[in-house]
């Protein structure tokens, strides 16, 4: 780890609903609303000037000269840049409004600048853009989102959304834009609850924007269908980390989208106030578009993982996640939306119903200074970065240091199945919001789905002279430069810092740790302690950045950065069994200062007596010597080194032409490779397909059968069933043994009584008989009871047939 000391700053559309409005309002459209059919106020002229000396902020400076701005008020942060249409936007805290500035960036060509210079300049008049709902609360931070349709202001306790293309009324350059507070039933305002900690939009989605609040819960919120309520929720809880911090003093402080690489793609960064960092993935906006190429990357590289695991609880965490892109991007294997010639993939709202996801961390770390935790102090500021491979984190603490971090491995998919999230649904029983409880594990550092652990590459002391910053703690924010992944901005109380890197773990992979450069440390701004009113970067079609600062007096300073000249060496290495190349030649350094000046101009003696002198004397000769030895040393000798330098440039050329066609010759046969392996890739593609057809058509004959809309018998319905069993089993029987008794009694009696009326029968005094009347009582009885036995034996019949039918 290297500590660095950097130099120290000098000192001193249609009318708005009420906001309660109906939580199903929605401010962005679900269809992108196209940039071509923005129409902008026509303008009978237009004179661009740079952007340093645009009238707005001399109007700015006139409006409020004795403004008291506080620096952690807006931290930077109230200037937004949108790169798509090439505008600025600042925000006026007299008129409650924000100053919308068309620029341009070119070259210089008027012989005003260097040649190597781009002028940056913006269009006068510029517009001013009103919300329809007054917004009196403070405001911290304007953000813009992906396609420039939207403007979301944020404050301490409150949240609005403008969107720019929704014109409800025009006055000359004022436009009144549509407007509508945001989470009004989780934001109370004035200090009553639920503070906003961070909100930034989504960098995948152009409606999705993120929300973390002091109640340790992060939400995303999609603007095109509801305002109100969130479309996901995700309840942080961490479990403290034993260094006398309770639960109640770690609370979260930032987040931070991860990058472009595998699943950074799908996690975001949180950052804890003692300085821990935690990982959420996967987490994708409902509807959000992806390249199909990064998503089957994406499954590609679980795939493989799978196979190379060896127990079931390595296995499991990977069929989680190949369950999760399944579901997620149903159609990532077949090319549905083309835009710009790429493949896209819809996110579909998708979360498994018996795991939720697992808040990873904190982060271990790898360095070789164990006790400079104690000297951190809270955490204010978190930015994530991407420079190729590598996921860079800076973390900014109160006591104004830099801790420049990176991902030592990949990241992957944590869940936890003793738990499952709750889920929202419509009509149609589609998901349409989740909200999950997301608890800290153990570290799990064995096997696919481990939590990477950082490499601590420095520490940045940046030493803040100002004394306010040194007792309440510094203010600072963090921005990514938008060409060179290497380099990031802070900017804090006495102006703004460059810090770029010299060392990458993934680039340079030759390069010991212990050995590595220290990043360099370079002050942009010096403005003294009251810091800047706004900071935007912004990234040419030249290949340069430019920073935009506007300091507290809305003076306006541009400041254009060169690209970084110390460029990582990529080792390209064996690319096949079919040819290598080797990349360790010298590298040709540039033509030498002596070579591109030219020869050595002879100078004459300006005498005039070389006139008059005879070359056959002995000092003519003598003369003519002179002159022709410093011909040779100045013009023959500058040839001679000329046609070496030549030589050796032509061999080195040589040399590269070799590699270049050694690597086009082993492209050739990758090429011709695939093409060998199309024809059979073709045919298993078309007999998948044939299966597929098969399939589906089996599973059509299977929907047709009667048993498939059947359902099973419930808990209740089984105890009737068995009691059933029962009757039919023992009563039943009981029931037809009584009945075949009586029959035979029955027929004893009728073959009885009809003996007793023939006339041969004897009568016996001594014998008495029964009477007429109980005859008939008795064959009336049983009647009744022949009668109840065929009715219990139709409702028998009907059951059997009810539960026959149950069975099929």
């Amino acid at each position: 780890m290297t500590r660095l000391t950097a130099p120290p700053s000098p000192p001193p559309s249609p009318p708005l609903s009420s906001p309660t409005a109906s939580t199903s309002t929605s401010l962005v459209p679900s269809s992108s609303l196209p940039l071509s059919n923005a129409k902008r106020s026509k303008r009978s002229f237009i004179e661009w000037v740079p952007l340093a000396s645009h009238p707005v902020f001399a109007s700015l400076r006139d409006s409020h000269p004795g403004l008291d701005f506080n620096p952690g008020s807006g931290g930077g942060r109230l200037v937004a840049w949108d790169a798509v249409v090439s505008r600025l936007y600042l925000w006026d805290p007299s008129i409650r409004g924000i100053h919308s500035l068309s620029v341009r960036l070119q070259d210089s060509q008027d012989g005003s600048e260097p040649w190597d210079l781009v002028s940056v300049e913006a269009a006068v008049p510029s517009e001013i853009l009103v919300p329809s709902v007054q917004i009196t609360h403070e405001v911290h931070q304007i953000s813009v989102n992906r396609d420039g349709s939207a403007l979301l202001i944020a404050g301490s306790d409150k949240l609005t959304v403008i969107s720019i293309f929704d014109k409800t009324s025009t006055n000359g350059e004022t436009v009144i834009c549509r407007a509508l507070p945001i989470a009004t039933q989780i934001l109370l305002g004035q200090d009553k609850g639920i503070r906003v900690l961070q909100a930034s939009w989504h960098p995948s989605s152009r409606a999705h924007f993120g929300l973390l609040t002091s109640d340790a819960v992060f939400r995303l919120f999609d603007l095109s269908s509801n305002l109100e309520r969130p479309e996901q929720e995700f309840y942080l809880q961490q479990v403290p980390s034993g260094r006398g911090l309770s639960a109640v003093s770690l609370c979260p402080v930032a987040f931070s989208y991860g990058g472009h690489y595998l699943w950074d793609t799908f996690s975001i960064f949180f950052l804890f106030s003692d300085g821990s960092i935690y990982i959420l993935c996967p987490v994708v906006p409902f509807g959000s578009l992806y390249t199909q190429k990064r998503i089957k990357e994406i499954y590609d590289d679980v795939r493989s993982f799978e196979s190379e695991a060896s127990n079931t609880n390595a296995i499991r965490p990977s069929r989680l996640a190949l369950s999760w892109l399944e579901e997620t991007f149903p159609e990532m294997l077949s090319e549905v939306l083309d835009v710009h010639g790429l493949s896209l993939c819809r996110a579909c709202a998708y979360a498994p119903l018996d795991a939720s996801l697992v808040l990873q961390g904190p982060l271990c770390k790898i360095s070789h200074d164990q006790g400079a935790d104690d000297l951190k102090g809270r955490a204010v500021s978190f930015l994530c970065t991407s420079a190729g491979k590598d996921s860079i984190l800076i973390t900014a603490f109160n006591t104004s240091l830099l801790y420049i971090q990176a991902l030592a491995d990949e990241i992957h998919p944590q869940w936890a199945t003793d738990a499952g999230p709750r889920l929202s649904l419509d009509a149609n029983h589609k998901i349409k919001g989740v909200a999950m409880i997301c608890e800290s594990s153990p570290q799990n550092t064995d096997g696919p789905g481990k939590t990477p652990p950082l490499i601590e590459l420095a520490v940045v002391d940046l030493e803040l002279s100002d004394l306010d910053q040194k007792q309440q703690g510094a203010v600072l924010s963090l921005f990514p430069d938008p060409v060179v992944g290497e380099r990031f901005y802070c900017v804090h109380s006495g102006g703004a810092d460059a810090v770029t890197l010299n060392f990458l773990p993934s680039s340079d992979v030759d390069v010991e740790l212990t050995s590595t450069k220290p990043p360099s440390v370079q002050p942009v701004f010096k403005i003294g302690n009251k810091g800047l009113y706004g900071f935007a970067t912004i990234a040419d079609s030249f290949g340069g950045s430019h920073i935009i600062g506007v300091t507290h007096k809305y003076e306006c300073i541009v400041i254009e950065m060169k690209r970084w000249k110390e460029t990582v060496t990529l080792n390209w290495g064996e690319i096949g069994e079919a040819g290598s190349v080797d990349m360790t030649s010298e590298v040709m350094t540039g033509v030498s200062k002596d070579l591109l000046a030219g020869p050595k101009p002879v100078v004459f003696n300006s005498t005039g007596s070389l006139k008059t002198m005879n070359p056959e004397s002995i000092e003519g000769r003598s003369t003519l010597h002179h002159y022709m030895k410093i011909f040779r040393e100045n013009y023959v000798e500058y040839a001679h080194k000329v046609s070496i330098e030549v030589k050796e440039r032509t061999r080195h050329q040589k040399s590269l032409i070799e590699e270049q066609n050694k690597r086009v010759n082993a492209v050739k046969k990758l090429l011709e490779t695939v093409e060998t392996k199309e024809d059979r890739i073709q045919e298993r593609i078309e007999c998948a397909c044939s299966s597929h057809d098969d399939l589906e058509r089996r599973l059509n004959k299977l929907r047709s059968l009667p048993l498939v809309h059947k359902k099973p018998l419930s808990k209740a319905e089984k105890d009737f069933r068995g009691q059933l069993d029962r009757f039919v089993g023992v009563e039943l029987d009981a029931l037809h043994s009584a009945i075949e008794a009586l029959s035979a009694r029955m027929k004893r009696y009728n073959s009885s009584h009809a003996s007793s009326v023939s006339p041969r029968r004897t009568a016996l005094k001594s014998r008495t008989h029964a009477s007429e009347a109980q005859v008939s009582l008795l064959k009336s009885s049983l009647g009744k009871l022949s009668s109840i036995n065929e009715g219990n034996t139709q409702k028998l019949k009907l059951l059997e047939q009810h539960f026959a039918s149950l069975e099929m």
